[in-house]
């Protein structure tokens, strides 16, 4: 994008920011982030079934940041300003893609974490173009440090 981010853009991006701080979604991403370790659907069920503490944690996690990525390719956010200060949302795909496959299938829902992955194509050919090995780079940081999560837990 060559346009500056409208004034709206950017109040829409710091209430996103606004969100992310608030006590339960924090609690819920820091849950995330140290157990959703995850491989196979199976795997997700058994970490985070419906129902369950983590199953909520997991989902207001991927649906937060499935919506914000929603408002991102509706084009109510800038995605130049959100791409440079919102690296967390490609961080999440990373987390869940090998499962999305067999989550789609398993609740008969193509469009489910659809726009995750879509804002998640995107920055990945954005961040390729501005700063070339920072994905491959970003993607063994965070395989080492989910192999280190996971021998933890």
């Amino acid at each position: 994008m060559q346009t500056k981010p409208t004034h709206e853009q950017a109040q829409l991006q710091l209430q996103l920011f606004e969100q992310r701080r608030e006590a339960r979604l924090r609690q819920a991403r820091d849950w995330f982030w140290k157990n959703y370790i995850v491989e196979s659907f199976d795997d997700a069920m058994r970490i985070a079934a419906p129902g369950t503490e983590g199953g909520q944690f997991a989902m207001m996690v991927l649906s937060y940041w499935d919506q914000a990525c929603a408002m991102l390719n509706y084009g109510l956010l800038h995605e130049d300003l959100f791409f440079e200060t919102t690296g967390e949302f490609f961080g999440v795909w990373e987390a869940v893609k090998a499962i999305v496959p067999q989550g789609r299938e398993r609740f008969q829902n193509q469009l489910f974490l659809a726009n995750l992955e879509k804002a998640a194509q995107r920055f990945e050919v954005w961040m390729e173009k501005r700063s070339p090995g920072n994905v491959a780079a970003m993607r063994q940081m965070m395989k080492q440090m989910r192999g280190q999560a996971k021998k933890a837990a």
